[in-house]
């Protein structure tokens, strides 16, 4: 016996989708208006990112941030209970890609590879609690530093190690050393934007300070009018050259007219 399947229920058959996960929201913020702690909490942030960025010129694999919002879960994102860190990296991704913020489900699911918080007496308990649990527990974020940039020996740092954060051990110099970007964090004490203070800084392998653009054209610039002074210095050192050979040429004339001598014919 030959049984007709129902057309009602083909259509149902048809039409009847896949179970898919809920979305995320996708009315998210990026700027609370809140403020850094400080001017010199917002120059410490920007001094990383630009001297990064700089250092890596010839790279576009990477992206850094600071004091923007890192969404990460859906629950997250509907509180709105977690704000970015002040500095953040994220390796091995398009650095071309405009960003008003990080989106984790829209970056293929990568989370910062290294963080650094610029902490203060009213932050210093989340960067170290709260924070820290996350970017060991949620993000597995290789490297996590944390530093006060009013306080010159604050500096401290961790790298993940079997889903735990370790301590990062000194050099001598007090510096941690960041396996990630391949650079030393350490301090150093200078002006900023007209700012003295003690500052986070990059070091290369060497032991070199990484600069920013701006530094780095200052540094140009001292260069160049060093090798503008070096080039009068040989001109002024040619010219008395010329000076003295003209003088011996001018006496040994007169010596030679004082012997009867024409110094033409000689």
């Amino acid at each position: 016996m030959i049984t007709e399947t129902s057309p009602k229920a083909e259509s149902l058959t048809e039409v009847t989708p896949e179970w898919e996960p809920p979305m995320p929201p996708t009315d998210l913020i990026f700027d609370d208006g809140e403020t850094l702690e400080s001017n010199r909490h917002r120059i410490a942030m920007n001094l990383l990112i630009d001297s990064l960025y700089q250092h890596w010129s010839d790279r576009n694999d990477f992206f850094a941030g600071g004091n923007m919002f890192i969404y990460y879960s859906s629950t997250q994102a509907k509180n709105r209970d977690f704000k970015g860190p002040d500095f953040f990296v994220v390796l091995d991704v398009d650095g071309k890609t405009d960003r008003q913020g990080w989106v984790v489900w829209q970056e293929q699911g990568r989370y910062p590879d290294v963080i650094v918080e610029l902490t203060s007496p009213s932050t210093a308990s989340v960067d170290i609690g709260e924070k820290k649990d996350i970017y060991e527990r949620t993000f597995h974020t290789q490297n996590y530093f944390i530093f006060n940039p009013f306080e010159p020996s604050s500096l401290q740092g961790w790298h993940l190690q079997n889903k735990q954060y370790q301590d990062l051990q000194p050099n001598e110099r007090g510096w941690l050393w960041c396996d990630q970007l391949g650079l030393w964090l350490g301090t150093w004490e200078g002006n900023i934007l007209q700012e003295s203070g003690v500052w986070l800084r990059f070091y290369d392998s060497q032991g070199n300070l990484v600069l920013t653009a701006a530094e780095r054209e200052h540094q140009r610039a001292d260069q160049q009018q060093q090798l503008a002074q070096q080039e009068r210095q040989r001109a002024d050192q040619q010219q008395q050259i010329a000076q003295q050979e003209r003088q011996l040429a001018e006496r040994l004339a007169a010596k030679l007219k004082e012997l009867g001598l024409d110094p033409d014919s000689v």
